[in-house]
């Protein structure tokens, strides 16, 4: 069983710094484009890269660990191979992740002038220890707004709500209780509708939950593997 954390738009594997000390078998992927390679228009062009990815090197039930776009990703996964998993985890996820549409507009205006992208993103790491605030903001400015923006767009065309029932994959949903971006109903709604689905709240986090309170999360998800293992 192996563990493959996902990060979210923009972002790179630095993100999971605290899941990879606590995991040191698993592995934390940089998406394509982020900041190598070309980047994928869709969550689901990004999932194909992924299973591309995953059995290359041979992984056998991987737990995809999944951040916002990073959890789109683990779901469409989950819908079209579920036969590669033993489970998924998304983090401050959903079926559908639309964008605001000023958000948008913010981020091409960053395009133009990258210098905005480090200003608007301020808030996403507000609960964020200083060091590792740095090296996520370091890592989104390396990616480029364009990185950003394009993510933004794959997850604002992301929407596989009528098809959750058929995702069998055992699914844990955590979402941090004061996430404005994807709210608990968000997690709450996929329990409802995916037959192997629950959902978790961490009291407290915000969008970037798993960085903010990483001893809660990474305690979820340890005892979500055991479970996974148990079943085998």
């Amino acid at each position: 069983m192996k563990l493959v954390f996902i990060h979210g738009s923009g972002a790179g594997r630095e993100a999971w710094r605290y899941q990879l000390e606590a995991f040191p078998d698993a592995e934390a992927v940089n998406l394509p484009g982020h900041p190598d390679g070309e980047l994928c228009s869709s969550v689901e062009q990004y999932a194909e890269w992924l299973r591309e990815h995953i059995r290359s090197r041979g992984y056998r039930d991987a737990v995809l660990v999944g951040h916002s776009l990073g959890g789109g990703i683990a779901l469409s996964y989950a819908l079209n191979y579920p036969r590669d998993l033993a489970g998924i985890i998304t983090i401050g996820s959903g079926a559908k992740l639309r964008v605001h549409p000023q958000f948008l507009q913010y981020l091409e205006e960053a395009v133009a002038e990258p210098a905005k992208l480090k200003e608007g993103l301020l808030f996403l790491y507000e609960g964020l220890d200083p060091e590792i605030r740095q090296v996520l903001q370091e890592r989104t400015m390396e990616n480029g707004p364009e990185a950003a923006l394009n993510d933004m767009r794959a997850c604002d065309q992301f929407n596989i709500i009528d098809r959750l029932g058929e995702i069998l994959v055992p699914t844990l949903a955590l979402v941090g209780s004061e996430d404005s971006m994807t709210p608990p109903k968000f997690s709450h709604f996929l329990a409802e509708k995916m037959p192997e689905a629950e959902a978790e709240i961490i009291h407290g986090g915000s969008h970037m939950v798993f960085a903010e309170k990483p001893g809660l999360v990474n305690q979820k998800i340890r005892e979500f593997v055991e479970e996974l293992r148990d079943r085998q």
